[in-house]
């Protein structure tokens, strides 16, 4: 089955990249929850994190400390909080998100309406 992450690796739908290598791709989330709300999401359709094999699982974690290391460069924040939360879309999806508080990473808490240049101007900043 295919989802809106597909389609983003596939090249349907539009992203901002924050990286990516042969395996995975780091893009900005459209509905953050701060400025740099990052997703990292394999390239491979799997839809529960858990069900990739051990070696994707771990090549996943590495691209994610990389991803997270360079936002943190980046973006002011005290750390990168990590989620896995797998209920939005069925694709395996990590959460890097910028945090200075707790609060930072309640994703009960209403999303931030942010336009597409704002998020633009957010990827090239991390990407500089």
């Amino acid at each position: 089955m295919s989802t809106v992450f597909t389609k983003i690796i596939s090249g349907e739908i539009p992203c901002f990249k924050i990286a990516e290598n042969d395996d995975f791709l780091a893009i900005l989330d459209i509905q953050p929850l701060v400025f740099g709300h990052t997703l990292v999401i394999p390239k491979k359709e799997t839809d529960y994190i858990f069900d990739m094999d051990s070696e994707e699982y771990v090549a996943m974690w590495k691209f994610v400390q990389i991803v997270a290391k360079k936002i943190k460069s980046k973006i002011d924040c005290k750390r990168i909080g990590v989620a896995v939360i797998g209920l939005e879309v069925a694709h395996t999806h990590i959460h890097l998100v910028p945090i200075s508080k707790v609060n930072d990473i309640n994703f009960a808490a209403p999303k931030l309406d942010v336009s597409m240049e704002k998020l633009a101007e957010i990827a090239a900043e991390i990407n500089d």
